[in-house]
């Protein structure tokens, strides 16, 4: 899969056993994408279309033929998102069938919008059966692109869990630092945020977006948060006579702000409830210091200490979802969706 953070794309091998099920991930390879190919997505993203983008199909080996995998979980790439009206995601299952010889599942989310759903965050039902506590309740973020939360009561236990969009993860914080540097393809270790102060007035301009008072279920994507908003940033940090690095100070505050402020407000987890971060926002060392100090006491910890690779969570995940779908087993958390109720997603394309 390739996310909304356009980091590159990830293969996840995984083995899948049990009718419980138990995963394990056998081996991850992320490929990253060029600034050329960045670029491409991000202008094809702005257009909402998909002209002059190339998509290259890229396979990581781990001395594994193709015949012996059960099934391919394709994502694709996330081109345009209406929550609850359309979405388009890249790629072409057909082409994976024909050239490995296994059946492959894919265009996940169009099931869930059809029913009425966001068609996002689907990760959420392997967080709640794969990554919760078995004894107690835990938040999951993942910050992403956009950045987005998932409440387990319980490892398990679906009646109760609560996912949704908190808004912009480091899509924001990397459009920003690309205007400010088109070499740049994000703010490294976060040294330009350590290196400016937030803008209090434009940080509470810009979270008066009505996305951040807006219940769940709620998604969102770079045709809100993209581009044109980090511009808005920009703008509004140089007016109130800040710095560059302010502004990649504010971007990063304006992540960590809506993530906590979502957190109090609409999910239920007490304040003992440890947060477990994955995606390449985990990596930002000065995002990951701010958003524990602004949710101080809750405990935050990253995804690898409790799991494996967090940069392999997706791609784990979306394995698991295929998984389910093979199995005829629901794939949709409808409290996070919208979904008029549990639906089995995506097609499958036979070998």
């Amino acid at each position: 899969m390739s996310g909304t953070s356009l980091d590159g794309v990830s293969a996840a091998l995984v083995r899948i056993s049990g009718s419980a099920p138990d995963v394990a991930l056998v081996a991850f390879h992320q490929e990253p994408y060029n600034a050329g190919e960045r670029g491409q997505i991000i202008d094809a993203i702005a257009r909402g279309g998909p002209r002059d983008l190339a998509v290259l199909q890229r396979l990581a080996t781990a001395r594994t033929a193709p015949k012996q995998l059960s099934f391919v979980a394709s994502h694709g790439q996330t081109i345009w998102h209406e929550p609850g009206r359309a979405t388009l995601q890249l790629g072409d299952p057909a082409v994976l069938a024909e050239r490995l010889g296994v059946r492959v599942v894919s265009d996940f989310r169009s099931r869930d919008v059809a029913a009425g759903g966001q068609g996002a965050p689907l990760v959420p039902i392997a967080d709640v059966m794969l990554f919760g506590d078995p004894e107690r309740g835990r938040l999951l973020l993942n910050l992403g692109g956009m950045a987005n939360v998932t409440w387990v009561p319980r490892r398990g236990v679906v009646e109760g869990a609560l996912a949704f969009d908190t808004g912009p993860g480091v899509a924001v914080i990397d459009a920003v630092t690309r205007r400010l540097d088109p070499d740049a393809p994000y703010d490294r270790d976060g040294e330009r945020a350590r290196r400016g102060r937030p803008a209090a007035k434009a940080l509470e301009a810009l979270l008066a977006d009505r996305f951040f008072s807006q219940a769940p279920p709620k998604s969102t994507g770079r045709e809100t948060f993209g581009i044109a908003y980090a511009d808005r940033l920009l703008e509004q940090v140089r007016a109130a006579g800040g710095s560059d690095n302010d502004a990649v100070a504010t971007a990063t505050a304006l992540t960590v702000e809506a993530i906590a402020r979502a957190l109090e407000r609409w999910t239920p987890a007490p304040p003992d409830a440890e947060l477990v971060i994955s995606g390449g926002g985990a990596r930002n060392p000065a995002l990951v210091e701010m958003l524990a100090a602004r949710v101080r006491p809750r405990p935050v910890v990253s995804f690898d200490q409790r799991f494996f690779d967090g940069d392999a969570k997706e791609a784990v995940a979306f394995a698991f979802l295929g998984w389910l779908t093979v199995n005829a087993r629901p794939g949709n958390l409808a409290a996070a969706t919208g979904a008029r109720g549990p639906r089995i997603l995506g097609h499958v394309t036979p070998a």
